[in-house]
């Protein structure tokens, strides 16, 4: 059985995760409204596994005999610059996530709950791999900026993104 404490921290990085993928869905429209089609793309990859990393907690929540309690998830923004800008702010939502999940994985050490603490694991090394990916897209954008041919070639490879 998994503690009330713990079973609400994992709903609201339930929440958390179901507004990443809100918030990247957001951004697509945006680049895709820009005619950034690949970047687009690549941000409705990233959305869909937001849902997924929320399905997988969700299924960890019920497994452990815990209580799914979703909450309205806010509106993100409507407007986020110039793609530099959009990979910039998800970047920055990305550490928010780190954060949130290492505050989940320090509470479960804290609550001596191994289950909570094994299957978060995951979601760490995910964030990991999730910063430098982002981040590696902002050094590209900001070495080419957003002007001129080499922003579409970055447009047309972020095109070819399939699910991880």
């Amino acid at each position: 059985m998994i503690s009330k404490t713990m079973q609400d921290a994992l709903n609201a990085q339930i929440n958390l995760e179901q507004y990443s993928a809100q918030l990247y869905l957001a951004m697509g429209a945006h680049c895709a409204g820009k005619s950034f089609k690949g970047f687009a793309h690549w941000l409705a990859v990233q959305a869909s596994e937001e849902t997924a990393h929320a399905a997988k907690l969700i299924t960890f929540l019920l497994d452990r005999g815990g209580k799914l309690e979703l909450q309205a998830i806010a509106a993100p923004p409507k407007d986020f610059g110039g793609v530099i800008q959009v990979f910039e702010q998800t970047l920055g939502h990305e550490k928010t996530i780190t954060a949130s999940i290492n505050a989940l994985f320090e509470l479960a050490r804290a609550e001596k709950d191994h289950a909570s603490e094994i299957a978060l694991q995951w979601y760490v090394t995910e964030q990991v791999e999730e910063e430098a990916g982002v981040g590696e897209i902002v050094d590209h954008l900001h070495a080419v900026g957003d002007q001129g041919g080499a922003i579409w070639y970055l447009d047309s490879k972020m095109g070819k993104r399939g699910k991880r």
